[in-house]
């Protein structure tokens, strides 16, 4: 289970400090799905980073599972981080030098070896449509596709938690349809924890749960 409990954060600025979330509680449990709605700068991405163990909160905790990322030292929440998150971000973030394949395996470059890797990406490479893309490069394919690569590079590691910052925010219509589709197809035979920031209300209508932020608060 993912458990946010009372979560603020606060940035420094010139201004004094910046409050960008403020008492946030919830919880997921695997195989439930949410999407979180919100102005720009209502703190959407600032909750993702939190609970995906990129920025520490000011105040409160997070743990999924049995683990609170930030009681972990350093080289432990990167372990973390990679092991039982996975990223899809608005921009796809692939490496341009390297292939689809090459990509989605990158996850799997750190820590032990795992020999099972190139099976399971050309798999999920498969199931995502791009079975026939895995030695192009990203400037090769179009923008859904870059997309549908990421998604399965999120997912390489069988991660317990998948965090989606506008994934489909750079998308037109029918290929943002598409993704929210594999998402929710991925999320459903995974039985992940899934939770979506989106600008776009048709994307979260199709999501268990839907909640707003504003103004740093979380409206359940």
């Amino acid at each position: 289970m993912l458990q946010a409990h009372q979560i603020s954060k606060t940035y420094s600025s010139p201004a004094g400090p910046l409050s960008v979330l403020t008492d946030v509680t919830f919880d997921l449990r695997p195989g439930q799905s949410a999407a979180v709605t919100g102005p720009s700068g209502s703190g959407k991405s600032s909750l993702l980073y939190v609970l995906g163990g990129l920025e520490p909160p000011t105040s409160g905790s997070v743990t999924l599972g049995d683990v609170d990322p930030y009681g972990l030292s350093p080289d432990d929440l990167a372990a973390f981080r990679n092991q039982r998150v996975g990223f899809v971000f608005q921009d796809h973030c692939l490496l341009p030098q390297c292939t689809v394949l090459e990509n989605v395996l990158v996850p799997t470059l750190v820590g032990e070896r795992d020999p099972d890797a190139p099976d399971r990406a050309r798999s999920l490479l498969e199931r995502v449509g791009l079975g026939a893309r895995l030695d192009h490069r990203p400037a090769a394919i179009s923008g859904g596709e870059k997309q549908r690569a990421a998604i399965a590079r999120a997912l390489i590691r069988e991660p317990q938690l998948l965090l989606c910052d506008e994934p489909t925010g750079n998308l037109d219509a029918d290929s943002a349809g598409r993704i929210a589709d594999l998402l929710l197809e991925l999320h459903g035979d995974q039985q992940t924890i899934l939770l979506v920031v989106t600008h776009s209300d048709a994307m979260a209508k199709r999501f268990e749960r839907r909640w707003r932020i504003d103004r740093g608060r979380l409206e359940t």
